[in-house]
């Protein structure tokens, strides 16, 4: 099913407790070949704490890397270098 230049997905209204446990896309609900409802799912409060933690350890990353002057070619270098001492 097409709207507004997007492709929902439709599913039977039984299965929508299987299917949102498994996905995270839009869907279109259905009766008998009928659209009865459209389903967004919402961001879990986890997903959401999880993309917080990520956005505050790029910003301390970026601080440390200014604070140094070290780029992120410096860190690979020294990664790669640590890795092949490891082996």
């Amino acid at each position: 099913m097409r709207k507004r230049g997007h492709l929902i997905k439709q599913i039977l209204a039984r299965q929508l407790y299987k299917y949102t446990r498994e996905n995270q896309e839009p869907i279109a609900l259905t009766n008998h070949g009928e659209t009865i409802g459209y389903y967004i799912p919402a961001q879990s409060q986890s997903q959401k704490k999880d993309l917080e933690s990520l956005r505050q350890a790029v910003t301390k990353l970026s601080n440390m890397l200014a604070e140094t002057g070290l780029t992120e070619d410096d860190i690979a270098t020294d990664f790669q270098e640590l890795r092949k001492q490891s082996n």
